[in-house]
């Protein structure tokens, strides 16, 4: 493999120990070639040559003007905080006169070189003080004797300025000269792309981009450069991925095919209703996938309420009837024995295979969470290594090393992004070859995300709701501008559950002190919170608002708390009452966000729905509605009706499209935040692409990475890509990918 020591090397030798210590705690940034690939994040231009005389049109402008100093004054004031010094100089370049000020210490250079007499150009956005123009602490650059020279004046002025992603203790023009120390080893850089593909593109070459990047000259250069750019970040990643893709395809895996008239057949000979034809279409899918002697690694992708656990369901007892095991990892208790009981529920007697009154067709379905008892955890253990038990539902309970499976055949990931990478692999080892792969997410992702972060899975997408669901209508409800909206709201929960149906009430918090994870009150999260007028106050939580409402506006009612931090048997006891309609509003945390399904609940009210992501409403929302009455979800916020996160409510209210949502979620932030969830803590490797924007360079960057790995899986021909490989996907991200 190539090695480039220059570009590998410390940058303390470069630039010290001292500076190189700030970029590498602050930045991540270690060496010239991490250096070299921090590109500036937007460029500021010096503006054109502007005479004095057109200022007064230019306030808040950027502007350049050539002129010469009429006079310059030091003067000394007493401010608030004590006394100071305050340069100031008027210039002149015949049309008119302009006051530029210096204060502080930075008065001291400019007291020394702008002498009157003297010319230069000066750079600066036009203010108004006391009535008049000024710059404030202009750029400027001394002009020599040639004043003439209108070139290097020109030349000034139109400079594009690079502007750094920065620090508190590295301002970006320190950065900048930084970069500059560099830049010139970017001739030394190996470039990952094969020639056909630079030709065939109309690609620069990738020193030429990292020189334009940094140093443009115009603004065609910066589009050259990024054009450039992004082609690199998407090709190198999807090259990872798609040599991940020819890797499984080598894996030997037990093909899974359903036994006719086996337990499959008796399970479908049951169903009260058809399959969608969304559900029969993955569901084809899947079976071709299992059918194939290599792992299936698929992700599955739908709508909230659109049957994904019924697709799943279906897979995983066509893999039972081959005479193989499936288990279900879920993110939570709560959603580990939610899966149970429906699962248990829609098999009936199948669910009891080898127990009296069960089908002579059924499987043991068991449950295994970290809560259980001995006695019943014992018994779990016993039914998976005799094989005893087909299915089994759990959290990462699952993956400990007391757990051995009689013959796994297939994992069926739900919520995939709640689970670290390790949780992953660890459950797919227990196969005694690799097990098939399903991976269940009810966030929709857009599909240039899904072939980025999931680009080592095939994807299939469910979009139909199945018949009988019932639309959900979404509201705002501005509870500090309007708190008769909140008074309504409560009115509407306390007329459904009259009409017979059922609430849930979501908090951010759940007000013991600390939150779901154990944190204190004083947790980062809380202050993430009001992020629009400064609001100081805490999150609602759980037990205040339970207690406020069962006093106030709800009295009489059952109502009833659930979070993450009760005892497991407690939040089992308050589901299953909830489900059987006992309960009548459930005031909850986000533990109900994914898979709780209790047809009867019509009405949802998310308090400080602010402080949550549009896609966690989405999902939220989505426990509402899936009956055969309309649901109704109402939002309830503080923040005033011109914020950003008002703007995000409205968009939530807007629409049920789940994949339209997400493309708005990914464009209100930052793409780290979303690309995060896949690099295993890693520092991003796109800094140039935009997952939503750069939709044909991603999708033609997997064709010709494709192409390419399907040629020469080792890449022994292309040494460059191989370098760019560990490079930019440095070994703890290729180890996830291998994983993923």
């Amino acid at each position: 493999m190539e090695h480039v020591p220059a570009l590998d090397e410390d940058l303390k030798k470069t630039l010290g120990p001292a500076t190189a210590k700030v970029l590498a705690e602050q930045l991540g940034l270690h060496t010239a070639l991490d250096l070299l690939h921090h590109y500036p994040r937007r460029y500021a231009e010096r503006g054109e040559l502007t005479s004095l005389a057109e200022l007064a049109d230019q306030i808040d402008e950027h502007v350049t003007v050539v002129a010469q100093v009429a006079d310059a004054r030091l003067l000394t004031y007493q401010g608030s905080r004590g006394g100071g010094k305050r340069l100031e100089v008027t210039i002149t370049d015949g049309s008119g006169r302009l006051q530029l000020v210096f204060f502080g210490s930075g008065v001291h250079k400019p007291h020394k070189e702008l002498l009157p007499g003297s010319r230069a150009m000066f750079a600066g956005k036009v203010g108004m003080f006391n009535h008049k123009l000024q710059l404030a602490h202009p750029a400027y650059e001394p002009l020599g004797e040639d004043a003439s020279d209108r070139d290097a004046a020109a030349a000034f002025a139109s400079q594009l300025i690079p502007i750094y992603p920065a620090c508190a203790k590295l301002e970006s023009w320190k950065i900048a000269k930084c970069v500059d120390a560099v830049l010139p080893r970017a001739q030394e850089v190996v470039d990952p792309l094969p020639g056909a593909l630079h030709e065939d593109r109309g690609l620069i070459p990738l020193t030429e981009a990292l020189l334009k990047i940094h140093r443009p000259v115009t603004k065609a250069d910066i589009e050259d450069a990024r054009g450039r750019l992004k082609w690199d970040e998407a090709f190198v990643l999807q090259v990872a991925l798609a040599r991940r893709r020819h890797a499984d395809s080598q894996l030997p895996a037990v093909p899974r095919r359903p036994t006719p008239g086996g337990l499959l057949e008796s399970f479908d000979a049951k169903l009260p209703f058809t399959l969608t034809e969304g559900q029969q279409g993955v569901s084809k899918e899947i079976f071709d996938d299992l059918a194939t002697e290599h792992p299936m690694h698929r992700l599955l992708q739908g709508e909230v309420g659109s049957g994904k656990t019924m697709v799943a369901l279906r897979a995983m007892l066509a893999v039972v009837d081959s005479g193989g095991q499936a288990a279900m990892l879920a993110p939570t208790e709560v959603l580990a024995q939610q899966h149970h009981r429906s699962i248990t529920e829609m098999m009936g007697e199948l669910a009891e295979g080898g127990m009296l009154g069960g089908s002579d067709r059924g499987t043991k379905v068991v449950l295994l969470t970290g809560s259980m008892g001995m006695p019943a955890r014992r018994q779990a253990l016993l039914d998976l290594i005799t094989g005893e038990a087909g299915l089994v539902i759990g959290t990462h309970a699952l993956i400990e090393d007391k757990v051995q499976f009689h013959d796994l055949g297939l994992v069926v990931v739900d919520e995939q992004h709640r689970f670290g990478v390790e949780q992953r692999d660890a459950l797919r080892s227990k196969g005694k070859q690799p097990p098939h792969l399903l991976v269940m997410t009810a966030t929709p992702i857009p599909r240039t995300v899904a072939m980025t972060v999931f680009g080592d899975l095939e994807t299939s997408v469910l979009d139909q709701l199945p018949a009988g669901r019932s639309p959900i209508a979404t509201h705002v409800v501005p509870a500090k501008d309007k708190p008769h909206f909140l008074a309504r709201a409560w009115e509407r929960v306390r007329e459904e559950v009259e009409n017979g149906h059922q609430a849930y009430v979501v908090c951010p918090r759940i007000g013991d002190g600390e939150d779901e994870n154990g944190k204190g009150a004083k947790g980062g999260k809380k202050k993430a919170a009001a992020e629009d007028d400064g609001d100081k106050r805490p999150p609602l939580a759980v037990l205040e608002i339970a207690e406020q409402l069962s006093r106030g506006p709800l009295a009489g009612l059952s109502v009833e708390v659930l979070h993450g931090r009760m005892d497991p048997a407690d939040k089992d006891d308050v589901m299953r009452r909830f489900t059987a309609g006992e309960v009548k509003v459930l005031v909850a945390t986000t533990v109900i966000e994914v898979g709780v399904n209790v047809p009867n609940s019509t009405v949802m009210v998310i308090m400080d729905a602010d402080r949550f992501g549009v896609s966690q409403l989405h999902q939220l929302r989505g426990r509402v509605g899936r009956g055969s009455a309309p649901g109704l979800c109402l939002l309830v916020s503080e923040m005033h009706e011109a914020s950003p996160a008002r703007a995000r409510l409205a968009a939530v209210a807007a629409t049920l499209d789940g994949f339209e949502l997400s493309r708005v979620d990914l464009e209100q932030r930052r793409e780290g935040d979303v690309l995060g969830q896949a690099q295993s803590g890693v520092r991003s490797s796109l800094r140039m692409l935009a997952v939503i924007e750069d939709e044909e360079v991603i999708t033609q960057a997997r064709e010709e990475a494709t192409r390419v790995v399907a040629a020469d899986p080792e890449l022994t021909e292309l040494p460059g890509l191989r370098t760019a490989l560990d490079a930019l996907l440095d070994t703890e991200r290729e180890q996830y990918l291998e994983k993923g």
